[in-house]
Parts: C-alpha cells; sequence; structure tokens
C-alpha cells in the first residue's frame, strides 16, 4: 500500500509567525496568558503550555498582566479592555485575517452592512462581528438574510477566511438573486486565504488519485473541517486528532491513501500517524513532500 502525502500540509505561516510571537514573549516575560486557544489543536496548546502560555475563557478572568491574542484576531472592544486594564498585548492575529478586520471597519465606516460568510461562532467571525461596529451579520446561509429586503441600501460581503471559495460563490449568488432588486450597492471583497484555498485544491487533488483521506487535525479546526469536507465529496475520508484515533480496519483493501492536515496541526503529529503507518503491523510505503 502506498501513502500519498498531499503537496502542502501542516502548519502555515500563520500558525507559525504566532508560534514565534508566543516563543518571544514567553522568553522575555515568562508565563503568559492567552485569549482563547492560540491555535485549535490540542496538542499544540499542550506545547503552548509547557512554554509558558495559559489560555483564558475571558478577557475578565485574565491573572496577569501580559495576554495573548490568538491568531484568529479579536473585536476592538476586546483591545480596549486590555488597554483600560493596563494589559500589554501580545498580538499574534494572522495578517490575513487582521487583513478582512480592517475590510470590515472600513466598510461599516463608509455605510455598508457588513455581511460576513461565515460560522458566526467562531471566534474569527465573533472579531470581524466587532470590527463591523453593530453593522456586521454572520451566516452561511443568505436565505437567512431575505429580512434585510427594504432595510438595506448597501451591502458588503467578506468571508471568513478559511470559507470554501466554491461555497462563498454560491452564497454570493443566492444573496444577488434575493436581494439585487432591493439593494443600491452590493460591495463583495474578497479575504478568503489564498493558502487555505490552494492547500483545499491539493487535498483534493491528493484524494482524487486515493481510496481513502486521512485528515490530520483538531476536531474543533475549521480548516481541517474543511479539508475533510472537500476530501470526503471525493473519496472515503477519516479525519483524525492524532495517531492514537487511527483504526487498522480502515485501511483494509485499500492500496493507495493520501494524507493531509489542517493548518494548526504540528510537524510532529503528523509524523507520529506517519510512524504509525510504518509500524510492523502496517506494509505501507510513503511517498509525498
Amino acid at each position: 500500500m502506498i501513502i500519498e502525502k498531499a503537496q502542502e500540509l501542516g502548519l502555515c505561516f500563520g500558525v507559525k509567525r504566532a508560534l514565534k510571537l508566543l516563543q518571544d514573549a514567553t522568553e522575555r516575560y515568562g508565563e503568559i496568558e492567552s485569549l482563547g486557544s492560540v491555535a485549535h489543536n490540542r496538542q499544540l496548546v499542550e506545547k503552548l503550555s509547557r512554554m509558558g502560555v495559559t489560555p483564558v475563557g475571558h478577557i475578565d478572568q485574565v491573572q496577569g498582566k501580559i495576554l495573548a491574542i490568538s491568531a484568529h484576531g479579536t473585536s476592538p472592544e476586546i483591545l480596549e479592555q486590555a488597554r483600560v486594564g493596563h494589559i500589554r498585548i501580545i498580538d499574534t492575529t494572522c495578517p490575513l485575517v487582521r487583513k478582512a478586520q480592517n475590510t470590515a471597519r472600513e466598510l461599516a465606516e463608509t455605510g455598508f452592512d457588513v455581511i460576513i460568510f461565515g460560522e458566526a461562532e467562531h471566534i474569527e467571525v465573533k472579531g470581524l462581528l466587532g470590527w463591523a461596529k453593530g453593522r456586521g451579520r454572520a451566516t452561511l446561509d443568505a436565505k437567512q438574510l431575505t429580512g434585510l429586503k427594504g432595510k438595506s441600501r448597501r451591502l458588503g460581503v467578506i468571508s471568513q477566511t478559511t470559507q470554501p471559495q466554491a461555497s462563498l460563490v454560491e452564497f454570493i449568488n443566492q444573496l444577488v438573486a434575493d436581494l439585487s432588486s432591493s439593494v443600491r450597492e452590493i460591495r463583495i471583497i474578497n479575504t478568503l486565504c489564498k493558502i487555505t484555498q490552494k492547500r483545499q485544491r491539493n487535498a483534493a487533488k491528493c484524494a482524487r488519485q486515493s481510496e481513502l483521506m486521512v485528515v490530520i487535525g483538531g476536531h474543533d479546526s475549521a480548516n481541517t473541517r474543511r479539508l475533510a469536507e472537500a476530501c470526503s465529496q471525493i473519496v472515503e475520508t477519516r479525519q483524525v486528532e492524532n495517531s492514537s484515533e487511527l483504526d487498522s480496519s480502515w485501511f483494509a483493501g485499500k492500496h493507495h491513501v493520501g494524507i493531509t492536515a489542517g493548518a494548526s496541526t504540528p510537524d510532529e503529529t503528523i509524523e507520529e500517524v506517519l510512524a504509525w503507518l510504518r509500524s510492523p503491523n502496517c506494509d505501507f510505503s510513503v511517498r509525498g513532500k
């Protein structure tokens, strides 16, 4: 059996940047806190914990004076609370998320109602809604926006950075079909992460060549779920957080298996999965980058 890795997988530049900032911060300040998980991966959070980074659920729970903002970003209200509380911020917000935040702010300031194509409860989207200054709505279903008919004359549309491009296009087409007759202007700004889109295409390419795809990453990671969704439309797909979740029965009768991993999946976790596949109980060869 051949195990083939997707062309690009694992930690993206945004998460690598966040890890470097946090490493520098712990070396300078010692133990620090982070507002939520810096990235949605349990192994990564455990690694950061060993470095001295402790997640807190809300800014009111902060005990010290050094607080890291996750790669997903946060709202201006949280940043203002930190300023008032004299809390030093280590901002690891991904530059692409920051661009989306600035876009939401600029749209709101110029009189647009901001529509965010994304999961309303995701931390990134909650932050984007904050930057929209009370003029934002988040949804994955354009039909939920029919209530805007006659209430909004100018709409600005952006996206959660990890959403699939095809889904965004479908959303926009539905939005235009439902609201174009009552809205004077619809402005669409592409805030999708190009790296995420490329990885989704690479994963799909690998899936088309495979009889089974294994997607490695946190079960609460949005970008990992997108990879699994993209692959599952093509071939049988299994998402695992680490090697302990692998089941040898999945591979019975399979001759070509593909591997990919989410943008917050540490290299060590990917190597553990490959080591399991190379173990004496398996007869797999591994190829790919």
